[in-house]
């Protein structure tokens, strides 16, 4: 199952904004505006900015609601989503900006960032849901990391969240073995 391009890439940005609290690294990547700036031209957020403190917080704030997404059945994520597009008195509309195809946007392009981005996320997991995909929704399987992703593959087999996730565990597992065999 592939997912619209809209869908795809709210959740992954919503993996990404989760993953910038530092479950993998320790650090927190989301510390001031600047990096909030940086997040949004990278995942390419529209609409209007306030480019301050207040909506750096609010995006900080949002985090954890988001994170939890990755931890619950199907019937909670519905409940959580649910409750996000109530709280923002989501509206879908169909419209088309960029490069972009045509795609549902629920808030206005004025609605704070946050509320978009929490509504983006929440009509993504809707897709989730209704596609019956709840097990694309993962946290890496390194040892020491624990960020999100979302397993877009064919086969459902992604289990890390990065390549340098999964080099590094793929470079510890053939050091093991060569331990082994010169002992």
């Amino acid at each position: 199952m592939q997912f619209t391009h809209d869908t795809e890439l709210a959740l992954q940005g919503a993996a990404a904004l989760v993953n910038t609290t530092g479950r993998g690294t320790g650090e927190d990547t989301l510390g001031t505006v600047a990096d909030l700036d940086d997040f949004v031209r990278e995942w390419r957020w529209s609409g209007s900015r306030q480019r301050d403190r207040a909506e750096l917080d609010a995006v900080r704030a949002l985090r954890p609601r988001l994170a939890v997404l990755w931890e619950l059945g199907e019937e909670e994520i519905a409940e959580h989503v649910n409750t996000l597009l109530a709280e923002a008195r989501a509206l879908p509309r169909v419209v088309r900006h960029d490069d972009f195809g045509w795609h549902l946007h629920a808030t206005s392009d004025d609605a704070p960032l946050a509320t978009r981005m929490a509504v983006e996320a929440a009509m993504a997991f809707v897709d989730v849901l209704r596609a019956d995909e709840v097990r694309r929704l993962r946290t890496c399987e390194a040892e020491d990391c624990q960020d999100v992703h979302v397993d877009l593959s064919r086969n459902r087999s992604r289990r890390f969240c990065s390549t340098t996730c999964g080099n590094r565990v793929a470079a510890a597992a053939y050091r093991e073995r060569q331990a082994r065999r010169e002992g």
